[in-house]
């Protein structure tokens, strides 16, 4: 029988031993206050503030790296506006002087034409004037010309005047008076015309009067005749007078005679006696027509030379006239050959300007392309260290995630370093989970006490000794529970003020440490919010387990190490 109570005992503590060692080295996941609910490895305090340190150390660095990659892209941002602006005004510059070109050109176009059309007209007006001058030349020739020929004519028809008024004055010819019948013999009145002279006169008629001085034998000669029609006598004295007659123009004139000598010869009859008068009046022919055809030629050669005059003063007018058109065009050709000069030097200017504003667009088309690189670089160098930035805060959040468990007392401190930080936000609650946390360390000290009781009362009496850990192991099931509940409310008001106190959740896990433990510190990247205290929370009722568990495991191997040896 005791037989039997001693090996339900071993049994019975080897059974409790087991199952706390499984609850004691058994890893246990908790969850914090959180909204994340992934598992966290567990580690060492010093192994986890290692991996903190590390990991806020990598975040201080890619926040560094995101400030100067943000000032980086600011610059290149700042730059990219600048290019783009210098490039839009070099674009604005270079379609204005793409305009200016433009109108230059239009302009020099205009005015090359305007001066292609003035030294045209120009040339036509040179041409007209020469023209007209030449024929001013021709027509100044054919008034002096005119002026010759009316000179000339001037000149015959003055001789024919002279001839004429010299026929008219008149002439003394010689005249002889001939018998009709025998014209080589003279005639009996010879004797009577003793200067056989005769004064001719030309007569604007044509004919002629012939004048035959009688200078004696007026008493005798009583009348002469021709062709029926008596002379004229004009006494010229006592017994003389000259005898007038008008005829046609010829060499010699018959003329009847009636002679009565009966004064001195009475016995002599009145004689009528027919003499033939040889004297040449055609020495006048032709100086009335001389002088008309030279009067003509000198009217007609006066009107061609006031024909000449008018067309020389016609002409003259229209020389002058296009030689007017000729210096006004050779003006206009000037002046526009002045404004395509400078139409043509603005064309250059302009074009050369546009040249200008072209290399400043196509540089600040290249300097913006260049920010624009740069920009896009710093855009990626900017989203790599946010990206570095967020893979280092999760890390830091991993590590800060990171719970840490230890033995019973460790864990009342812990829960009272918990209550401590969570102090700042929620004084009454940290107190409370100080409290709890100590009544949980008081209760595992009580029960390790009981249990090493027990073992020994079991030592000495098999029965006794049963009876006594039976009742050990239940007091200190009890106490464990008690510890469990309290730790639990502890961790669970920890947890209530850690939450109220800070927005960062982590995931813990549960792990066995050495007693003495650091409290874990929390850190939070230098552009993310004001780093937070991490609860631990979870099942505290653990560090009543360990205390009991190592009681029974001690009361289990106890007595079979007593049997071997027995």
């Amino acid at each position: 029988m005791t037989s039997h109570v001693k090996n339900t005992l071993v049994t019975t503590a080897a059974i409790a031993g087991a199952l706390a060692a499984t609850t004691l080295f058994n890893t246990t996941t908790v969850k914090a206050d959180t909204t994340s609910s992934a598992p966290v490895t567990t580690t060492t305090s010093a192994t986890k503030d290692t991996a903190i340190a590390s990991a806020q150390a990598k975040v201080n660095s890619a926040s560094a790296a995101v400030v100067s990659a943000q000032a980086a892209y600011g610059s290149a941002s700042t730059a990219a506006s600048d290019a783009a602006a210098k490039t839009a005004a070099a674009s604005a510059s270079a379609a204005a002087t793409s305009s200016a070109v433009a109108n230059a050109q239009a302009a020099a176009d205009s005015a090359s034409a305007a001066k292609s059309t003035a030294d045209a007209n120009l040339a036509s007006a040179q041409s007209t004037a020469a023209k007209t001058s030449a024929a001013k030349s021709s027509t100044s020739a054919a008034v002096v010309s005119a002026q010759s020929a009316v000179a000339s004519a001037s000149a015959k028809a003055s001789d024919a005047d002279s001839a004429v008024a010299s026929a008219e004055a008149g002439q003394t010819v010689t005249a002889n008076l001939m018998k009709s019948d025998d014209p080589t013999q003279a005639s009996a009145a010879q004797q009577y015309f003793a200067t056989k002279t005769a004064i001719v006169k030309l007569l604007p008629s044509g004919q002629v009067q012939i004048t035959i001085p009688l200078t004696s034998g007026l008493k005798f000669l009583k009348e002469v005749s021709y062709n029926g029609v008596d002379a004229t006598f004009t006494k010229t004295g006592d017994d003389s007078a000259n005898i007038t007659f008008t005829a046609d123009p010829a060499t010699s004139y018959t003329l009847a005679m009636t002679m009565d000598i009966t004064s001195v010869m009475p016995f002599m009859p009145i004689m009528h006696e027919k003499a033939l008068l040889a004297v040449d009046t055609t020495i006048f022919n032709g100086l009335l027509a001389a002088k008309s055809d030279a009067d003509a030629a000198l009217t007609s050669a006066q009107a061609a030379l006031s024909t000449a005059k008018t067309n020389a003063a016609t002409v003259a007018q229209v020389a002058s006239n296009a030689a007017s058109a000729a210096t006004a065009a050779a003006t206009v050709a000037s002046d526009a050959a002045v404004v395509a000069t400078s139409a043509a030097t603005n064309l250059t200017s302009a074009q050369a300007a546009n040249s200008t504003a072209q290399a400043a667009l196509t540089s600040a088309q290249a300097a913006q392309s260049a920010a624009d690189a740069v920009l896009a670089t710093a855009k990626a160098n900017l989203d790599s260290a946010n990206a570095a930035l967020t893979s280092a805060q999760a890390e830091l959040k991993s590590a800060q995630n990171i719970m840490v468990v230890t033995p019973a007392s460790s864990a009342a401190s812990s829960a009272s370093s918990a209550a401590s930080s969570a102090s700042s936000t929620d004084s009454s609650a940290a107190s409370s989970a100080s409290s709890a946390a100590s009544s949980a360390s008081s209760t595992d000290s009580s029960a390790a006490s009981s249990a090493s009781s027990a073992a020994s009362s079991a030592s000495s009496t098999d029965s006794s000794a049963a009876s006594s850990a039976s009742s050990t192991a239940s007091s200190a099931g009890s106490a464990a529970s008690s510890a469990t509940n309290s730790a639990a409310s502890a961790a669970t008001a920890t947890s209530n003020v850690a939450s109220s106190a800070s927005t960062t959740t982590v995931t813990s896990a549960v792990v066995a440490t050495p007693a003495t433990t650091k409290k874990a510190t929390s850190s939070t990247p230098a552009s993310s919010t004001t780093a937070k205290t991490l609860p631990q929370t979870g099942n505290e009722n653990q560090s009543a387990l360990v205390a009991l568990g190592l009681a029974i495991l001690t009361l289990g191997i106890y007595p079979m190490m007593k049997r071997k040896h027995a």
